[in-house]
């Protein structure tokens, strides 16, 4: 089979890739895409709920964990959310506001998939599912060459937009990282980030029969803090707040939960012991708690009995426990559900303008394979589309 050239080859069909290749297409230049999964863009397909959460309005370089939080500023800087929503409205895509400025699609995700497959069209990108990569090799010219199960594919770029190690389900692996060390990059230690935590011992025993039991939080832990939801699951905690939590909790750290968030805790024991004297705490508990939560704290965490029995240290000890509730989780429910893998591709050996190699002229690392992760909302997708923009734009004619 004779070897086909090209300008650029894109390994991995997700949002990175497919934005790079398209920013490539439309500037001319022929571009092959190329994935090992049966269709492209999987992870899109399945994220938001099937409705796909593709940007968020409010991204800045803060919402992202990087070991250098300067990477990200200038690809950021230079595909913003309302270019990415600029398209979405071309492709008369109607979207919504859920909270946060997360903007998700009204019907489906597969919307978006099929805005960036006809983009590709557009711009004369060849897209290759199916398409398992045997072997990368640098050539004596600079240029690259992949043998594939399709068979020989020559450029002289190559950029990897092969993901993570989030969801191993829909194909995730690390190939990104085995390539990123062969052309001798640094890989930071990886692990699961917008995941579910564990929990073992008395916290497990305490709460496991509350799973499905949700209830407003502020979480903190290492200095930052989310406040959303929670939600009590078979296994430990879930629910928007923890997943943003655990990308910067490690197992051993300290986890704060403040169970009545935006509320005076202190206050509140106050006047209800001023107003309500007779009733007992766990009943009082029960009104800005869900009622089996409150019992729990109370059974456990908390001695119950009418407010006025209560002296004024103990109250404050109460309000202390409400507002910084000190939950021990065990350690997360792993790469199998993590929406993000945190840590990837060093981004020393990269340029933040371009995402090309240092090392190795022509070679880019874009997207999810390199250290940079998004908080929850919208925000990965929005460094998959400006970093695949960034490097579409560097490559050479």
């Amino acid at each position: 089979m004779s070897e086909r050239s090209y300008d650029a080859l894109v390994v991995g069909a997700g949002a990175a890739g497919l934005m790079a290749a398209i920013t490539a297409g439309k500037r001319g230049l022929r571009v092959l895409v190329v994935d090992h999964a049966s269709k492209v863009g999987k992870k899109i397909l399945m994220s938001g709920g099937g409705r796909c959460n593709f940007t968020n309005t409010g991204t800045t370089p803060a919402n992202y964990l990087s070991a250098n939080p300067h990477f990200c500023k200038s690809a950021l800087a230079r595909y913003t959310p309302w270019q990415f929503i600029d398209l979405v409205e071309r492709h008369r895509i109607a979207y919504h506001e859920k909270e946060l400025g997360q903007l998700f699609c009204d019907e489906s995700s597969k919307l978006i998939v099929r805005m960036l497959l006809d983009e590709c069209t557009a711009g004369g990108v060849e897209v290759r599912t199916q398409c398992t990569i045997e072997r990368v090799e640098h050539l004596d010219d600079g240029g690259f060459r992949l043998r594939t199960s399709q068979g020989s594919f020559a450029a002289p770029a190559v950029i990897v937009a092969s993901g993570g190690l989030s969801i191993p389900s829909m194909g995730a692996s690390g190939f990104g990282y085995a390539l990123a060390k062969q052309f001798g990059h640094e890989v930071l230690p990886t692990r699961a980030g917008l995941v579910p935590l564990t929990l073992t011992g008395k916290h497990a025993e305490r709460l496991q029969d509350l799973a499905g039991v949700s209830l407003p939080v502020e979480a903190r832990c290492n200095g930052a803090s989310f406040r959303n939801s929670m939600l009590v699951t078979h296994r430990g905690i879930s629910g928007p707040s923890i997943l943003q939590i655990s990308s910067y909790w490690q197992p051993g750290d300290d986890l704060r939960l403040d169970l009545l968030p935006g509320t005076d805790a202190d206050a509140l024991l106050r006047n209800w012991q001023a107003s309500r004297r007779d009733a007992e705490l766990k009943t009082l508990l029960g009104e800005v708690l869900p009622k089996r939560f409150a019992q729990r704290l109370c059974e456990h965490w908390i001695a119950s009995k009418p407010l006025r029995q209560y002296n004024a240290p103990e109250l404050r000890g109460i309000a202390d426990l409400l507002s910084s509730w000190p939950l021990v989780a065990s350690g997360t429910e792993g790469y199998r559900t993590a929406e993000v893998t945190l840590g990837g591709v060093d981004t020393d050996g990269l340029s933040s303008s371009t995402m090309m190699s240092k090392h190795v002229p022509g070679l880019y690392f874009i997207g999810e394979v390199v250290d940079v992760t998004g908080w929850l909302g919208g925000y990965n997708f929005q460094w998959a589309w400006a970093s695949g923009h960034a490097a579409g734009q560097a490559l050479c004619g």
